[in-house]
């Protein structure tokens, strides 16, 4: 009985003393300069954390949450990031998943690069309510736009990421998905980065947003020049991409793309409106003989991007 005493007493002093690599001990309250281990309940140690995130309907919502060691392992104050980094969503395609999004973009590395955090969160059903797409979400009328918005008010609220360096992200399913933040949450989200995705939702902004867009001339699911079908049970045609190109340029008051981008691969040819009065911008890149695919340039292409687009102004 002694001996057990003994042990447990050593067990205590030990897990009194531990630390997590950056010197916190645990808790939220980091008043020292160091890290806590949580902020609002999010994990704010370097790695990859899957969350969940209650938005009020049965069950939750959940995401995957990377963290690089430049905001771990960076200056601290009061419990929160002192210079609070960028935050970049990234949403899969349908029929696919948060972890398939976070291998296929490859953010990860360029997070641990440049010290932003990345968020991907997972689709339901594996589908995201784009407004005429797709599948079970958009049947179920999923509010995915509410789920994304408590994401960010979740990350941004805690100030574990700037509020005015916010960016979604989204490949086919997922970059219409993005479309439609950028529509009804203008005021959220900086810039948009679309992937072989189309517009397939009402639009009406009120306040411009800076967009990125690549598509491959040779996508056989959203075609290029328009077609398809947009859903299973919508026979309805995708519009073509520079339907998308010209909306966003003309909520900007901007010009037609013609200020060349210099691209990371030759068979991509971008092409830039230049910033407007607010600083916002639209990129297109089209991809000759591109399929329905995420290129491998488009994720620093992207990051690259965001970062020269905060949202200005209130």
């Amino acid at each position: 009985m002694r001996r057990i005493a003994l042990v447990a007493l050593a067990v205590t002093l030990a897990l009194a003393g531990c630390t997590d690599k950056t010197g916190g001990k645990g808790g939220e309250s980091g008043k020292d300069g160091r890290r806590p281990a949580t902020v609002d309940g999010v994990p704010t140690s370097e790695g990859t954390h899957k969350q969940k995130l209650d938005v009020g309907t049965v069950g939750h919502r959940e995401y995957l949450l990377h963290v690089p060691s430049k905001v771990a392992d960076g200056k601290w104050k009061d419990g929160r990031p002192a210079d609070r980094p960028a935050l970049v969503i990234a949403l899969h395609g349908g029929l696919a998943t948060m972890a398939k999004m976070r291998d296929l973009t490859g953010f990860d590395k360029l997070s641990d690069e440049h010290g932003f955090l990345v968020a991907y969160p997972d689709g339901f059903m594996t589908t995201w309510n784009a407004g005429d797409c797709c599948g079970a979400a958009k049947i179920g009328k999923v509010d995915d736009v509410g789920f994304l918005g408590k994401l960010i008010d979740k990350l941004t609220g805690a100030g574990l990421a700037d509020p005015r360096r916010v960016y979604v992200t989204g490949f086919s399913n997922g970059a219409g998905m993005a479309y439609r933040m950028a529509c009804e949450k203008p005021g959220k989200v900086a810039a948009i980065g679309v992937v072989e995705g189309a517009l397939v939702t009402r639009c009406d902004p009120g306040r411009p947003v800076s967009a990125m867009i690549f598509h491959g001339t040779a996508d056989g699911n959203v075609p290029f020049n328009g077609g398809g079908d947009r859903d299973f049970n919508d026979k309805r045609p995708f519009p073509p991409v520079s339907d998308a190109v010209d909306f966003w340029r003309k909520v900007g008051g901007l010009p037609q793309p013609r200020e060349r981008v210099k691209a990371l691969s030759g068979d991509t040819r971008c092409e830039s409106t230049g910033k407007g009065e607010r600083g916002v911008a639209v990129t297109f890149c089209r991809i000759e003989g591109g399929r329905h695919q995420w290129p491998k340039e488009a994720s620093p292409m992207l990051w690259s991007f965001f970062a020269a687009h905060p949202r200005t102004g209130t």
